[in-house]
């Protein structure tokens, strides 16, 4: 057994309660085990079907779901939304063969909501590295919900349009696709400001984020290359592999510059070099974006910016995955407001502050 499957998880104080949603009573089975054996989970129960399941979660709360989305009646997928009204925002992982890296099952589920996912490996070999991986996937995820942070107070918008925006950067990470999604539908196609996005994914998963995305803003959205210039009408979204810098250009415009040096959050790509990059070229004139995610990435950086003048808006705690990136800034106090999602996304339509 390796050294790090055997911390103790708990939940304010007592063990994780768990829900598995799986068609094969095997894999519940070893699964159970698995985690009553390497981790102090409580798997309060175990069930075949997306219905089994949402009613199960109408009568007793659990602090984390597991979910093979293919399973019978309701499709998984589908079922995701239910399951995280009736489990009160119980993050969820899914855990599907259906789940490769890069895969559109894969970003479909982050796009409705799940907080992470992770692929079942082949002819039922649920242990060694898979075993582990989901170990600490879950204890990260449970990390996340446990954590406080200091609540920032809400701000309405300001009516003067002399207070504006010419650029928006967005930062995200668990649980950031679902709310990027949220945003991106209350921007009119009319929108013309041009949109960056550092979302912490893998490369493989990148093509596939960007036609999604696409489809959602209403606009060209492309996977950012160095020296690609920032035009109007387009969203940007950083390389798996790489930071998303820009740097001015003697014409006024601003180009893409992409680098590969190591962040004090670790993440690559890291919203930092984005954020502060953005303070950099366009100071008071940026709006720069925290959704949900695990960690503090975004923090230095939304730092600079507001140091710069710009605007700072994260997603609010309660309809965020998980709160750590959102929940860092807001704690030292560069947040100009505390919004959901679609809050966020009627403010960046009207290009103007909150105050």
């Amino acid at each position: 057994m390796s050294a790090r499957s055997t911390t103790r998880v708990t939940a304010n104080g007592r063990d994780a309660r768990l829900l598995i949603v799986d068609d094969s009573a095997v894999a519940r089975a070893v699964i159970a085990r698995m985690l009553a054996a390497k981790s102090n989970f409580v798997v309060v129960a175990a069930v075949a079907e997306a219905g089994q399941a949402t009613e199960f979660l109408r009568r007793s709360p659990v602090d984390l779901i597991l979910l093979d989305i293919d399973i019978p009646g309701a499709n998984g997928l589908s079922a995701l939304p239910d399951l995280i009204a009736a489990g009160g925002g119980a993050p969820i992982l899914v855990i599907s063969s259906s789940c490769a890296a890069g895969g559109p099952a894969a970003v479909q589920a982050l796009a409705l909501g799940a907080a992470d996912t992770l692929e079942k490996p082949p002819n039922g070999a649920l242990a060694g590295r898979f075993a582990d991986d989901l170990i600490d996937k879950l204890r990260l995820l449970l990390a996340s919900e446990t954590a406080g942070a200091p609540a920032a107070r809400r701000r309405k918008i300001a009516p003067d349009r002399s207070e504006s925006f010419d650029i928006v950067a967005i930062g995200a990470s668990t649980g950031g696709i679902h709310a990027l999604s949220q945003v991106l539908r209350e921007i009119p196609a009319s929108f013309r400001q041009p949109i960056l996005i550092t979302q912490h994914l893998p490369s493989a998963f990148m093509p596939y984020f960007a036609q999604q995305t696409t489809l959602l803003a209403q606009r060209p959205c492309e996977v950012a290359t160095d020296r690609m210039r920032i035009v109007p009408g387009r969203v940007l979204i950083a390389p798996g592999d790489g930071h998303l810098r820009i740097v001015a250009l003697g014409d006024g415009a601003a180009a893409v510059r992409l680098t590969r040096e190591a962040t004090r959050s670790g993440c690559m790509p890291s919203v930092d070099p984005m954020f502060e990059s953005v303070a950099e070229v366009f100071g008071a004139r940026a709006l720069c974006i925290v959704l949900s995610g695990m960690g503090r990435d975004g923090s230095v950086g939304a730092h600079r910016a507001a140091a710069a003048g710009g605007c700072i808006v994260v997603q609010d705690r309660d309809s965020s995955v998980v709160w750590g990136m959102p929940g860092a800034v807001a704690a030292a106090g560069d947040a100009s407001a505390v919004l959901t999602p679609p809050e966020i996304g009627r403010l960046i339509a009207t290009r103007q502050r909150p105050t």
